[in-house]
């Protein structure tokens, strides 16, 4: 959860907490018109703009998964209500400085998106600590 590879001092721990950030920031905020929620709305990001990445390093691994299964159970009750109230085609609640307001759909993919960048951030991650290359979990692995 602490380990850096190269000239990044990207975490494991810290891209588990952004990402959590990020199903609050994309999902709850511009797609649903929520609030941000626990544990982001006691932050003052202006005062500590990479408090996710700082904290991640260094929280209990429990404490990070569970910030971010958090956050990922609380985009799919939000996500299911706006596809229900809006459908995949309706607005989303963010509207881009030019107007343009992106569809449900829209968002979704940015979403899957951001998840395969830093999903390929955390294997080059991961190799570096455990040394494992190529695919497939190995076999005594549990969740």
């Amino acid at each position: 959860m602490r380990a850096t590879t190269a000239a990044s001092s990207m975490t494991i721990g810290g891209l588990v907490k952004h990402v959590a950030l990020v199903e609050a920031d994309w999902l709850a905020v511009k797609l649903a018109g929520q609030e941000y929620g626990a544990p982001w709305d006691a932050v003052d990001f202006d005062a500590d703009p990479n408090w996710e990445w700082r904290t991640g390093a260094v929280d209990p691994p429990g404490e990070v998964y569970a910030v971010w299964r958090a956050a990922v159970a609380r985009s799919r009750e939000l996500v299911a209500e706006v596809i229900k109230e809006r459908g995949l085609d309706g607005p989303a609640s963010l509207t881009w400085p030019d107007g343009r307001t992106p569809t449900v759909r829209v968002m979704l993919l940015d979403m899957i998106e951001e998840y395969a960048r830093h999903t390929g951030h955390a294997d080059i991650l991961r190799e570096a600590v455990d040394g494992r290359v190529g695919e497939g979990a190995p076999k005594d692995f549990t969740f």
